[in-house]
Formats: structure tokens, C-alpha cells, sequence
């Protein structure tokens, strides 16, 4: 970060022009304003960075993800065709260990097709050179550009992201959150001055009871329901991995991360990467709502451990050096392991597939079962 922030006059202009910014419209042009957004003209991640993903962990999150397409692949009859797709891919370290995985059924690596969706001109050029040589890989803005066919949906890290509406209870009802500027000219929080009508009603029964001054996030469902719509139509699952919450509650989790640290995200816009809690009940049930099958949520732990990391991080160590072992070994409790710095409990799995598929490899059963009967 440095102490200039271009987008910060451009959004001091706004608000004195129009008024308090909602916080979903402050987060949206933060991370994609297209001449200053965060998302749109730099590589945030890695060591150099401002964060580290799974896949830039280890090679094995990106194998095991390989495997689960397959799996996929298999239980809807093995069609001449599947597309894979991610949304926001990073540099393709995933992607490209997936296909490494997958080199070992040649039959499923004839048939597939690559789909790469990416806004960021940058990390769409490392994308190109980790896949160079792949055959039918494509690059896309939204995932309404992917051709139709039977797919498979990787959504890493991509939802934390999604811009969000904050209301703050007040006396007189829950206010939407907003960005305004005090009399020192300086960006701070603030609320609507009117209430938004009847919004309790919409409220899970969870957060009906919240005390005053309590904030509840919620996103759009537009983002899931064309995930959902996708893979209810055509064969086919999706596979969202994100951090977050497994119900629906209130709390502040609107955060900015530079550096590997947390930072004040009203500090220096555009500069800083900005994310909230992955509620997944409303993931799950926007995806339901249209018809879709859902899969878990389970912890990351649990799902990487159900698909074997544990024996691939073995296999792998039987073969490295003690050095390259210990650094294995700790990417596995990195991954799978729960407390500070633990990926395995804070990160959750959730899938949704077409309503044929009933069992999808590394999650809950139980969960299936239950909403297939009510089905």
C-alpha cells in the first residue's frame, strides 16, 4: 500500500456529489473500479502479495480438486464433452495441478474444456502461461459467456469477495450501512437515515432478535443463482470452497487485508484487498430455491481428508527430501488443520449439482439425504 490512493478522491467526489455510499458500492468500486480497483490491474497473491490461497499452499489441493471433476465426470456417464470452469482462478495454479491430476484418464482429458473466468488483465496473462500447451482453454468475464454443455464449477476464494449490503439495527429499524465523510473530510462508517421498509421480514429467524447495534451482511443472489441454474440445466456440479459461516447470523466481518495483515478498510481504496464472511445457508439456500441438489457444507478439513490428502501427502514424501517433507507436512496442517493459521475448519465446502447426482465424493451424506427426501 502507499500512502496515495487514487480512487480516493474519485470516491470523496462521489459522496459529495450524491451522498453516503452504501457499503456494497464502496467494496464494488474498491476491487473493480476499472481504472483503480484492486482486482482489475495487480497480482495479490503469494508471498509478495497481499494473501495466500490453497493452491499456493500445495500442489495437492489443486490435484484432489482434479479428481473430485473426475468423479463428477464419471457419475453423469462419462460425456464426450465436460467443461471445467473457475471463477476468478488467480495465476492457475489450480487449474494446472488439476490437469496434472487428470493426465492419468486420458479419455477425460481428451474431453475436456478449459474455462477461465478472469477480469484482471495481469493475472489473465499468468493464467495463459501456467496453461500454455493446453488444448480448448478459453478466458471469459462472467460465466454467462460459457457455452452450454455438462460442467464443472470451481469457485475458490471467489465469493469472500462479492461485494455486500451491511444493515445496522437501530431503534427505529435496521439501516443500511454507509461510507460517508465526517467533518474532518475522512471516510467513516455510517447508517441511512431511514429505516428499510419491512426488512425484518426478510431476516432468517436467527437474526430476527438481534440487539441494537447489531450488523448483518448479506449478498445477492444473482452470483449463486446462475451457478445454480447452470448445473440444474445442464449435467454437471459446482464445488465453492470460501470462508465463512455454516448459518445465517449477524456480526461484522467486513474486513481489508495488505501484506498478509489486516488494515483499515476505508484506508487507501483501491489498495487493499476487501472480503466478508461466505454465509453458506444462503448460498445453500438460494441454490435449493431453484432447484438444485446441495452437497454439505462441510469443513475444509474434512472434505480434503475424505478425498485421501493425507495418503498423497505420504506418496509425495516417500520421494522428497527431509527438507521438502517438512514443508509438505506442513501444508497439510496448513490445509486441513483448525486454529491460527488453519485453513481446515475456517474454510467450508459446499456443492450443488443437478438433482440426479445424489452423492458427490467428500461430503455429508446425511445433508443429501435429508433434503432429498423432502424433495
Amino acid at each position: 500500500m502507499t500512502e496515495f490512493s487514487p480512487l480516493l478522491s474519485e470516491i470523496k467526489k462521489l459522496i459529495r456529489f450524491s451522498g453516503p455510499m452504501p457499503v456494497w458500492r464502496y467494496m464494488e468500486l474498491c476491487l473493480t473500479h476499472p481504472q483503480y480497483g484492486y482486482y482489475v490491474a495487480r497480482d495479490p497473491l503469494g508471498r509478495e502479495g497481499d494473501f495466500t490461497t490453497a493452491p499456493e499452499v500445495s500442489q495437492m489441493f489443486g490435484e484432489l480438486l482434479g479428481l473430485w471433476a473426475a468423479s463428477v465426470w464419471k457419475a453423469i456417464g462419462s460425456p464426450p464433452l465436460l467443461r471445467l470452469i473457475e471463477l476468478g482462478p488467480g495465476r492457475g495454479t489450480m487449474m494446472a495441478d488439476a490437469l496434472r491430476a487428470l493426465k492419468v484418464l486420458p479419455p477425460l482429458f481428451q474431453a475436456l474444456h478449459i474455462h477461465m473466468v478472469e477480469i484482471n488483465p495481469l493475472l489473465r496473462a499468468k493464467q495463459r502461461e501456467i496453461l500454455q500447451g493446453v488444448r480448448h482453454a478459453e478466458w471469459h468475464d462472467t460465466i454467462d459467456e460459457v457455452p452450454e454443455g455438462p460442467s464443472v464449477i470451481f469457485a475458490n476464494e471467489y465469493f469472500d469477495a462479492l461485494p455486500i449490503h451491511q444493515m445496522v439495527r437501530r431503534e427505529t429499524g435496521w439501516h443500511e450501512r454507509v461510507v460517508e465523510l465526517d467533518k474532518n473530510d475522512k471516510l467513516v462508517f455510517g447508517a441511512a437515515e431511514e429505516p428499510m421498509p419491512r426488512f425484518e421480514v426478510l431476516l432468517p429467524q436467527l437474526v430476527r432478535a438481534a440487539p441494537v447495534g447489531a450488523v448483518f451482511e448479506w449478498r445477492p443472489d444473482a452470483e449463486m443463482m446462475r451457478i445454480a441454474k447452470r448445473v440444474r440445466n445442464q449435467e454437471g456440479a459446482a464445488l465453492i470452497i470460501d470462508y465463512g459461516h455454516l448459518r445465517s447470523d449477524a456480526g461484522d466481518t467486513f474486513q481489508a487485508i495488505a501484506r498478509h495483515s489486516f488494515t483499515d478498510p476505508l484506508k487507501a481504496p483501491g489498495q487493499a484487498d476487501l472480503t466478508a464472511h461466505v454465509d453458506f445457508q444462503a448460498l445453500a439456500r438460494a441454490a435449493d430455491d431453484l432447484g438444485a441438489l446441495i452437497h454439505g457444507p462441510v469443513t475444509q478439513g474434512e472434505f480434503l481428508k475424505k478425498l485421501g490428502i493425507e495418503t498423497r501427502a505420504l506418496t509425495l514424501m516417500t520421494k522428497a527430501t527431509p527438507e521438502v517433507s517438512e514443508d509438505i507436512s506442513n501444508a497439510l496442517k496448513r490445509l486441513t488443520g483448525p486454529g491460527r493459521g488453519g485453513m481446515g475448519q475456517l474454510f467450508k465446502v459446499l456443492a450443488i449439482s443437478d438433482p440426479k447426482l445424489i452423492i458427490l465424493a467428500g461430503l455429508s451424506e446425511e445433508n443429501q439425504s435429508e433434503r432429498t427426501a423432502k424433495r
